[in-house]
């Protein structure tokens, strides 16, 4: 089992991620640049994110770090799973404070949240269970479960693409995934048992020596 790289691009939570990581796996190796990240040999990719999609975009590049994405991830077939802005990157366009060019893994646009009950507030916080639905995924098992969002904004993408959905004033994605690029929409490390088990499955599915 190769490393599992945890991008720190200046905008996640990155050690709450690692310190949940380490409990349910190895302990992964931090990269902040795209040489970095070239230089581990990764056999996984784990990316978390908080605050607005567009400076997460910016950061990357101005990194090198969404170049050495691309190269490994998209062309190399390392895999990949995105927390939160995170997985929003991942889409083809993202409208957050404008409109920015995504990585393009997954066709779809991140738009803002608009709830049909006006008595839901955006952003939307808090605990709230999930629907699986393609499969079978690291979300085996889970259908139902609850897990912590923080977010005003969500991924729009075909159906194809996604592994579960969540219900807030109507449904948006919670999950989604192409091949072996994979993101969730909630936050994993503040989502308690559930959160560690998909982190847990997810390792698994790479092949790392995992313990729960």
């Amino acid at each position: 089992m190769g490393t599992v790289a945890l991008v720190d691009y200046g905008i996640g939570n990155v050690q709450s991620v690692a310190n949940a990581l380490g409990r349910v796996g190895p302990a992964p190796t931090i990269v902040e640049d795209g040489e970095a990240l070239r230089a581990v040999a990764a056999s996984c990719v784990v990316m978390p994110g908080v605050g607005a999609v567009g400076e997460a975009l910016a950061l990357l590049r101005e990194r090198r770090l969404a170049e050495a994405l691309n190269d490994l991830v998209r062309d190399g077939g390392v895999p990949f799973l995105g927390i939160c802005v995170g997985m929003q990157v991942m889409a083809e366009v993202c409208e957050e404070f404008g409109e920015h060019r995504g990585l393009g893994w997954i066709a779809g646009r991140v738009r803002r949240l608009t709830p049909a009950d006006e008595d839901l507030r955006v952003p939307h916080i808090g605990w709230n269970n999930i629907t699986v639905a393609n499969g079978p995924s690291f979300l085996d098992g889970m259908d139902g479960a609850h897990f912590y969002f923080v977010h005003s904004y969500a991924m729009e993408c075909p159906e194809d693409f996604v592994l579960a959905t969540v219900d807030y004033g109507g449904p948006f994605v919670a999950a989604a995934r192409r091949g072996h690029m994979a993101g969730v929409q909630f936050h994993p490390e503040k989502s308690s048992g559930a959160g560690e088990t998909v982190l847990h499955n997810f390792l698994a599915s790479v092949g790392a020596e995992t313990r729960m």
